[in-house]
């Protein structure tokens, strides 16, 4: 037979012949300053969860059967967001001590997760904290800003197709109305509880330490409230900041009041509320006036200062005055520059 037909031959028989595609995503990569944790977790909202051990220099390599769509990973401290699909091979660095500004991604559909990680680090450089504290057309004035900046970010994208970037719209119009609505919300806050105005009061909540205290009790004071409650997360993430500050300001004219809305939604019972908050104080070894409602969400002072969310953090002067309504969190510098202006 001639070489030529034997060739043709070859491609007939075997020329459809195709590698069958694999089940599972294949994801490796690198964790430079990884954090005791040594693991990664990958997750998604529909209860996907795989660990992923890292090695003693932060390596890491396994395979994942996955449904196509964004999972997220979490390295104990941070979470980021990568697009996995089966069949894929794809790899991602990054350093946790500039977790977003090193995270990056590369192999099959990679752009995709490097979109996320570009759009996350644009919205962070106009999205500041301080934005919550301007003006409603200041406001809608950064929003315009950052639109034009995100059509120009997709449009360095050109391997993605319309498809993705339609998702990506949604998420970017969400996200705006979120802001906009907690923005209102704090807005409505301000002028409620403008600085000045006499703060509402609580009266004979239960001490930690044995009998009750009053708001009055602090008079001559700067009052730094914290309304938190022992099944908050991001509560319990404050609480080492807090401990700082009031190890820091001690013997300064100030205050650490922290008062528990822990009730019988969460607990089951007022009782089993009570003792979670109890427990809680000792184990954390919490510091400053601990206090307990007795009535939750539905306590005066909560209902007073309509707080919808916690932590919430209150400050009031020493004449009982309103300072802030909407305090900084202990965790924010902005707290500190607070009290050096006030001559804490």
């Amino acid at each position: 037979m001639k070489p030529i037909f034997a060739l043709l031959l070859s491609v007939l028989l075997f020329g459809s012949c195709t590698e069958t595609p694999k089940n599972y995503a294949s994801l490796s990569g690198k964790i430079s300053n990884a954090n005791d944790f040594k693991k990664i977790t990958i997750s998604n909202r529909k209860g996907y969860k795989k660990e992923i051990k890292l090695s003693e220099d932060g390596n890491f390599s396994d395979t994942l059967n996955v449904k196509e769509g964004l999972y997220q990973f979490f390295d104990g401290n941070e979470v980021g967001r990568i697009y996995l699909k089966n069949d894929n091979t794809i790899s991602f660095t990054l350093d946790t001590k500039a977790f977003d500004e090193t995270l990056k991604f590369k192999g099959d559909d990679a752009d995709r997760s490097n979109f996320i990680i570009a759009n996350s680090l644009l919205q962070e450089s106009y999205l500041s904290e301080d934005l919550f504290d301007s003006s409603e057309a200041e406001f809608s004035k950064t929003f315009d800003k950052l639109k034009v900046a995100y059509d120009s970010l997709k449009n360095t994208y050109k391997t993605l197709d319309a498809d993705y970037f339609e998702n990506q719209d949604k998420d970017f119009k969400s996200m705006q109305k979120a802001y906009k609505a907690y923005f209102m919300e704090k807005l409505e806050m301000r002028k409620l509880f403008a600085k000045g105005k006499v703060s509402p009061t609580f009266s004979n909540y239960e001490n930690d330490r044995g009998g009750t205290t009053s708001l009055s009790d602090f008079k001559g004071k700067y009052v730094y409230i914290d309304i938190w409650a022992t099944w908050c997360g991001p509560c319990k993430v404050e609480i080492p900041y807090l401990k700082k500050l009031e190890s820091k300001y001690h013997n300064k004219n100030i205050e650490f009041v922290s008062i528990s809305v822990d009730d019988d939604r969460r607990s089951g019972t007022m009782e089993k509320a009570h003792a979670a908050w109890k427990k809680m104080v000792a184990e954390k070894e919490l510091t400053g006036v601990q206090l307990f409602t007795g009535s939750g969400w539905k306590a005066d002072f909560v209902q007073n200062y309509k707080v919808s969310g916690i932590p919430r953090f209150i400050l009031i002067d020493p004449k009982g005055n309103i300072v802030d309504a909407d305090a900084p969190r202990p965790s924010s510098k902005k707290l500190i520059v607070l009290f050096e202006e006030l001559g804490i």
